[in-house]
């Protein structure tokens, strides 16, 4: 469940669209929307975007920057939106953790499936990435779709197969009480399409050290997972200070994988969106960090310890009586920004957890 808000960013130059129609197996009824900028190449890359827990693909189009970046670099993104009435993934029943069984995980392989197929979206760059529910989907999708899906990154989620059980919610999960081998871990992700002997998805996991929502003990299990998906050791073969952000760790155990531990951060992880572009390949070298902002990162080889997840860092507050602009987030569970819109705005609720800035007139149609 997510209980931060975004930054806000610029109007896109085009909007965000629905897909209607046949466009492949959709059992669970989960909402295609996407966002195609202009002058696209012939075969572009793709990212599918996915939203938190109680989160709509609008709130997600308008609170990452994903859709900004693709004006500038020229790709394609889809934003599913989750059927449950709480806003929330399918990342538990056998269906969607199991190749082409069904589930929401199968009716967002065939947005892209569609994607390829139809809109000519380059195969070998199609990528996923998602926030607290979106990334526990990411996991899933890592592992049940990796025929797919080339790339992802995970923002406070928890490991693929950790949330499996009869209910939506399971909280032993969430609350940082399961702990599995290496081992088995791995095997839940080759569980998950039996008998697949191809490549994986390279994969990147982020996670704040105060996240409670999602403890952040899943972040050490993810780690156990995909290390030995890769064949990697669970010891890094470096880590990175200040990367990318002051105060936030990344840990590298091979080409395919990398972990980053956010000290001082809550559930409420800022998405780092430039950062995925460059993992993905689409900026960059397509694995080593962006250039980062932050004063003097450096370089550990060979650590011995894992961050530590116990030394919070100084938060600031954004806001102060700033008034907030157009399409920019207003409001929400957690938020503390600018709760003031821009003349002659107002501020629309979107769900519990997202308020937008909004001309008085719009309808609320992602409730």
């Amino acid at each position: 469940m997510w209980k931060g808000g975004f930054t806000c960013f610029p109007v896109t130059l085009s909007s965000l669209q629905q897909q209607t129609g046949n466009w492949g197996s959709n059992p669970t009824n989960v909402g295609f929307f996407y966002y195609k900028p202009s002058g696209l190449p012939a075969n572009p890359a793709l990212i599918v975007a996915i939203h938190y827990c109680q989160g709509t693909a609008q709130a997600y189009f308008t609170g990452t920057q994903y859709a900004n970046l693709a004006d500038q670099y020229k790709f394609v993104v889809i934003y599913p939106n989750a059927p449950d009435p709480g806003g929330c993934w399918d990342v538990h029943t056998n269906a969607t953790l199991t190749h082409n069984a069904g589930g929401d995980s199968l009716a967002i392989a065939n947005m892209a499936r569609y994607a390829i197929s139809t809109w000519g979206v380059d195969s070998s760059r199609v990528f996923m990435t998602g926030t607290s529910s979106g990334a526990m989907m990411t996991n899933v999708l890592a592992g049940a779709y990796p025929d797919i899906f080339k790339a992802g990154s995970a923002f406070a989620g928890v490991p693929d197969g950790c949330f499996a059980g009869p209910d939506l919610w399971n909280n032993a999960c969430a609350t940082g009480q399961i702990t599995e081998t290496a081992q088995q871990w791995g095997d839940l992700v080759r569980s998950a399409y039996p008998g697949y002997t191809g490549s994986r998805p390279k994969l990147q996991i982020w996670q704040g050290t105060l996240d409670t929502t999602l403890n952040y003990h899943n972040f050490g299990e993810g780690i156990k997972q995909w290390t030995n998906i890769f064949g990697y050791s669970t010891t890094p073969t470096s880590t990175q200070q200040n990367s990318p952000v002051s105060g936030w760790t990344r840990s590298i155990y091979g080409p395919n994988f990398q972990a980053i531990s956010a000290a001082g951060i809550d559930h409420n992880i800022p998405v780092q969106a430039n950062d995925v572009l460059n993992w993905f390949g689409i900026t960059g070298g397509g694995g080593s960090p962006p250039p980062s902002s932050s004063p003097n990162p450096t370089t550990t080889p060979n650590p011995t310890t894992t961050p530590n997840p116990t030394t919070p860092l100084p938060t600031t507050t954004p806001g102060n009586g700033a008034t907030q602009a157009h399409w920019g987030q207003c409001g929400g569970t957690g938020w503390a920004g600018p709760f003031v819109c821009a003349s002659p705005y107002t501020c629309q609720v979107i769900n519990a957890y997202y308020s937008q800035v909004r001309t008085s007139s719009l309808a609320r149609s992602f409730a």
